[in-house]
C-alpha cells in the first residue's frame, strides 16, 4: 500500500499570491490558473468564493501568469482575471485529479491501486505576514488509475478521457488531446477523501542548511518518519511528489476525516 504527496495549488510563480491561512484555522484551496482559455472548466477566479473571507480568488491577486515557465511574459491583469478559467485539478467536490509533471509525479501517481492514497499539499501564507509553509490540504482514496499517452490510438485516448469526465486535464483536452502532448495519468477517488474544512497539517521547515547560504523548505523530519518517506528527497522548494510506504487507511486514521479535522487530530501539528 502506497501514499503519494502532491503539491498542487496556486503560488507566488502563477498566481502571483499564496492562499492564506486564517487564525482560527480555516484556509483558502486556489486551484492554478489554466494555462489556456480553451477549456470546459466553467470555475474561474472571479467565480471562486473565499472560503474564510468576503470576495473571490481574483480579490486575492492583481495579476497572473497562466504559463509562468513556458510563457513567462504572458500575464494577465485587470478585468481579465475575473474570467480566467482555474486548473481545477484536483476536484475535490468530484474526487478526481490528474498530472503531467515528469519529476517523479507521473511514474509515481501511476504505480497507484484502488485503496491507495494521494494526499495533497499546498503553499499557505497567514494573512498577517508570518512565513509561508507547505501544507497538507486533503486527499483522496484511490478508485481508478488510468493513463493516456500521445502514441495511443485517438479512440483509447478519448475513451479513457470520456471516463473521467470531471477531470481538468479532459476538461482542456481538445479532440482527444491533451494539452501540450504529454502523457497524463487520470486518478478518480472515492471516500475517504476531501478538502479539509481547517487545520492544514504543516510538512515544511524553513532553515539554512549546513554548507548553504540561503534558507530552503524541507521536509519535516517528523512527517519523513510518521509516514515513512522513501521517494521525493528533502527539499520542498519545487513541489516534488512523495512516495510514502504506508496504507491509505493508516494514512487517514493519522489525519482524520476532511470535514471533521480538529486542531490536534493526529500525530503531526497543524500549523
Amino acid at each position: 500500500m502506497t501514499v503519494v504527496l502532491a503539491g498542487i495549488g496556486a503560488d507566488s510563480t502563477n498566481f502571483g499570491a499564496l492562499a492564506p491561512l486564517y487564525d482560527d484555522g480555516r484556509f483558502e484551496y486556489v486551484p492554478i490558473p489554466e494555462k489556456t482559455r480553451e477549456t470546459d472548466e466553467t470555475a474561474t477566479l472571479g467565480s471562486w468564493d473565499l472560503r474564510g473571507s468576503d470576495g473571490t480568488a481574483a480579490s486575492l491577486t492583481t495579476r497572473i501568469k497562466p504559463q509562468p515557465i513556458g510563457d513567462a511574459k504572458t500575464t494577465v491583469t485587470g478585468d481579465a482575471l475575473e474570467s480566467w478559467p482555474f486548473h481545477r485539478d484536483p476536484n475535490f467536490e468530484a474526487l478526481t485529479y490528474g498530472e503531467h509533471r515528469t519529476s517523479g509525479y507521473v511514474s509515481r501517481l501511476r504505480a497507484l491501486e484502488s485503496g491507495d492514497v494521494v494526499g495533497f499539499y499546498a503553499g499557505l501564507r497567514r494573512p498577517d505576514g508570518d512565513r509561508a509553509h507547505r501544507h497538507l490540504i486533503g486527499y483522496m482514496t484511490v478508485d481508478r488509475v488510468d493513463v493516456v499517452t500521445p502514441d495511443m490510438p485517438r479512440d483509447e485516448r478519448e475513451a479513457i478521457l470520456e471516463a473521467h469526465p470531471e477531470n481538468a486535464h479532459t476538461k482542456r483536452a481538445r479532440d482527444g488531446e491533451c494539452y501540450l502532448g504529454k502523457p497524463v495519468v487520470l486518478i478518480d477517488g472515492r471516500e475517504p477523501g476531501g478538502l479539509f474544512d481547517r487545520h492544514p497539517i504543516r510538512l515544511s521547515d524553513y532553515y539554512v542548511k549546513p554548507g548553504n547560504e540561503r534558507a530552503q523548505y524541507y521536509l519535516r523530519d517528523e512527517v519523513a518518519t510518521e509516514w515513512n518517506v522513501r521517494a521525493g528527497g528533502e527539499n520542498m522548494m519545487y513541489k516534488p511528489a512523495y512516495r510514502c510506504e504506508l496504507s491509505g487507511e493508516a494514512f487517514c486514521q493519522q489525519v482524520g476525516l476532511p470535514g471533521k479535522r480538529t486542531a490536534d487530530e493526529g500525530l503531526l501539528e497543524t500549523t
